[in-house]
């Protein structure tokens, strides 16, 4: 791709998301770009120090220099950490309090790269904190230069990262048995370095596919996607293992599988880390986004803390996390973001306080999550249509004069009962619409699901 094309206007609105920069390698995204997105990067934050990470991908290397080289020549300082998962570069931004920039295209394959990018103290940089603005900069397609050029360094941060994880959320108790698929993703290098640290006495690793390889040869790094479970759970069974542990690709979400070869919904996850850190911190408020399971609010409620609902997406969650100082902040698609660091997310942590709280009982995964899983969910389901609002607008007419449901235009359409609930939403890059359900039992969440499929997919 050429410099002229890299900053024509259709291109870049394709590649700049809501949360990151994300595109084909090649054909919208290049070095060429990287260095300007660096330097609009530095003008419009006026950072005066960047630190930079990169996942295994083959492109990451030369893009994620390229961002260095047009940081450095905007003036900013430039702190080069290598290979790092999302939450390590996180890690670096909080702990060195400098802006950030992580070269990942996270679950999507291997022909894709982006960046993701953040302020100092890991505050993130989404379309109405910076991300418009550096678009628009870069389509102006001048060269961004100060007299005074910034230095480019490096510093290992791996050893800091897993210790401060581990501080956050120690396991003790007896040893575990743990299979860890980092899906030849980033987890490959923070996994050894994490477990290396909490010592073979209270954990024996299992590794697989902790091979650095951004072709993905054995699945997709996208753990959310049922079929990219089945090796971890077939090996969790194989081991005798008392839990399975997946990472996406750039290793800042986690998906858990239990002793029984059953992945656990990140839902409740979500609620036992909410417990954890309620008795921890008595009182506090935990975020969760709207179609996270109905168990969550009622847990938070039960054990004294705050719930707080709020749209899907992690810059709504990290926004509200502040305005309302929430200890922990989960959602459904295994992001999990925490108060103590820097309110960002993180897939290891989480992992580490499933280990924590399996470590600390005798009891296996399936029973101690039992108390947390209160309803049936229908999981996540993807539709294609032709016209997003107008399946909304007849999904609304059907059911909004049925008794005892109440909505909502939160974040799409919302339908709640007392005995289930569904959401649909629109995707923002596709023709799709995104169906959650949940019901008391599964026969109830099934009725309400295919109830629902039938009026959307009747557009198809």
């Amino acid at each position: 791709m050429s410099a002229v094309s890299t900053v024509d206007p259709a291109n870049l609105r394709a590649v700049f998301k809501a949360y990151d920069v994300r595109g084909l390698v090649g054909e919208q995204l290049d070095e060429d770009l990287s260095r300007r997105i660096g330097g609009a990067f530095v003008s419009v934050t006026g950072a005066d120090t960047v630190v930079v990470g990169h996942d295994m991908r083959p492109s990451s290397p030369g893009m994620a220099g390229a961002f260095a080289d047009g940081a450095a020549s905007a003036g900013a300082d430039v702190v080069l950490i290598g290979l790092a998962s999302t939450d390590q570069l996180y890690f670096a931004s909080g702990h060195l309090g400098h802006a950030g920039a992580m070269f990942t295209a996270s679950h999507n394959p291997a022909e894709y790269n982006g960046i993701k990018m953040c302020h100092a103290g890991a505050a993130p940089v989404g379309t109405d904190t910076g991300l418009a603005a550096i678009r628009d900069l870069v389509a102006q397609g001048g060269e961004i230069t100060s007299p005074r050029g910034g230095a480019i360094t490096s510093h290992d941060v791996l050893a800091a990262y897993a210790a401060h994880l581990i501080a956050l959320a120690p396991v003790a108790g007896r040893r575990l048995k743990v299979v860890v698929d980092a899906g030849n993703g980033m987890a490959g290098l923070t996994a050894p370095a994490v477990f290396e640290r909490l010592g073979e006495d209270r954990v024996e690793l299992v590794p697989m596919y902790f091979e650095l390889d951004g072709t993905f040869p054995n699945h997709e790094a996208n753990p959310i996607d049922p079929e990219n479970l089945v090796d971890l759970q077939r090996r969790v069974l194989a081991e005798g293992a008392d839990i399975g542990l997946a990472f996406d690709g750039d290793a800042d979400r986690c998906f858990l599988v239990d002793e029984r070869g059953r992945p656990v919904p990140p839902s409740t996850l979500t609620a036992l880390i909410a417990a954890r850190e309620l008795d921890r911190v008595p009182g506090s408020t935990v975020i969760h986004n709207l179609i996270t399971s109905r168990a969550v609010p009622q847990i938070v409620t039960e054990r004294g803390g705050t719930p707080v609902r709020t749209r899907v997406g992690h810059s709504y969650i990290k926004a509200t996390m502040a305005e309302t100082d929430a200890i922990f902040g989960g959602e459904h698609s295994g992001h999990f973001y925490f108060r103590d660091f820097w309110r960002a997310d993180s897939g290891m942590l989480a992992a580490l306080h499933a280990l924590a709280a399996l470590a600390a009982t005798d009891r296996p995964l399936s029973a101690l999550l039992a108390e947390f899983e209160r309803f049936a969910p229908s999981g996540e389901i993807n539709s294609t249509v032709s016209d997003q609002q107008r399946v909304l607008d007849t999904l609304e007419g059907v059911w909004t004069d049925r008794p005892g449901v109440e909505i909502d235009h939160l974040d799409g359409l919302t339908v709640t009962h007392d005995d289930w609930w569904f959401n649909v939403r629109a995707s923002n890059t596709e023709p799709l619409l995104r169906l959650n359900a949940e019901g008391r039992d599964t026969e109830t969440m099934s009725a309400v699901r295919d109830g629902v499929l039938s009026v959307i997919r009747s557009d198809a």
